[in-house]
C-alpha cells in the first residue's frame, strides 16, 4: 500500500530541525522527507541542514529530499544519506533549451551549435542522441516547434535516469567516493566548446 512520510521542517535553524526530526521519528513513519530547502538558500546551508538532519533518521527508512534537482546537488545529498528526490529540471530545462550532458550543460539556442552535427552527448544512448544533431535541435528550438520540447525532454529524462543508475551502481560497488570525485572533475556547468546506503532513486518530471 501507500507509504506515509513525515516531513522534517524547521527552516535553517539546527535546533528546530533536530526537534522536528526527533518528533517525527517517534511517530514511526514509513519514510522521512526533508522539506523547506531549495528555496533560495546558499547550497552550503542546504548541505548543513542535511548533515544535521539525516543522522537522526532511521537508516531502514527512505530519506526524501523535496524539490532538489541539479545533478551536482543530488550527488552531494546522496553522500549525506538521501535516497529519494523529485524535481522539474529535466522537463523545465528541456522546454528552455538547456540540455544535460556528461560534461555539464549546453544551451542549444547558442549560435555555436548552428552547424554542429554531433549529438547532444556522444556518450548518450537516448532516442534523441541516436537520431538528431545539435544543429537540428537548435533549429527546432528557434522555430518554436513542439518537437523541440519533446526531443529535449526525452534526452534530459534519459540522462537523469542514467545518472541515478550510475549512482546506485557506485553505491553497490562501494565506490561512491570515487564516482563523486570523477563527476566533480568532469562536470563544468555550462559546456564551453573546445555513502553507505544501498538504494538511491529519483522522481523526475
Amino acid at each position: 500500500g501507500p507509504a506515509l512520510f513525515g516531513i522534517v521542517q524547521g527552516g535553517m535553524y539546527r535546533d528546530l530541525r533536530e526537534e522536528s526530526a526527533r518528533s517525527l521519528v517517534e511517530m514511526d513513519f514509513d519514510g522521512y522527507g526533508i522539506g523547506g530547502l531549495s528555496v533560495g538558500e546558499p547550497k552550503s546551508t542546504m548541505l548543513d541542514v542535511l548533515s544535521w538532519t539525516t543522522p537522526l533518521l532511521p537508516e531502514n527508512a527512505p530519506h526524501y529530499l523535496m524539490g532538489v534537482g541539479p545533478p551536482e546537488d543530488i550527488l552531494e545529498a546522496v553522500r549525506l544519506g538521501i535516497d529519494l528526490f523529485d524535481c522539474v529540471l529535466p522537463t523545465r530545462n528541456a522546454r528552455n533549451g538547456t540540455l544535460f550532458t556528461h560534461s555539464g550543460r549546453i544551451s542549444i539556442k547558442q549560435a555555436q551549435y548552428a552547424e554542429d552535427e554531433r549529438p547532444i552527448d556522444e556518450n548518450c544512448l537516448c532516442y534523441t542522441c541516436r537520431h538528431y544533431s545539435r544543429a537540428y535541435l537548435r533549429h527546432l528550438y528557434l522555430a518554436n516547434e513542439i518537437l523541440s520540447s519533446r526531443l529535449n525532454t526525452i534526452h534530459n529524462l534519459f540522462h537523469y535516469i542514467d545518472f541515478m543508475k550510475r549512482i546506485q551502481e557506485a553505491i553497490r560497488e562501494n565506490r561512491l567516493t570515487d564516482f563523486y570525485k570523477a563527476h566533480r572533475s568532469n562536470s563544468n556547468g555550462l559546456e564551453i566548446e573546445n555513502p553507505t546506503r544501498s538504494v538511491t532513486t529519483c522522481g523526475i518530471g
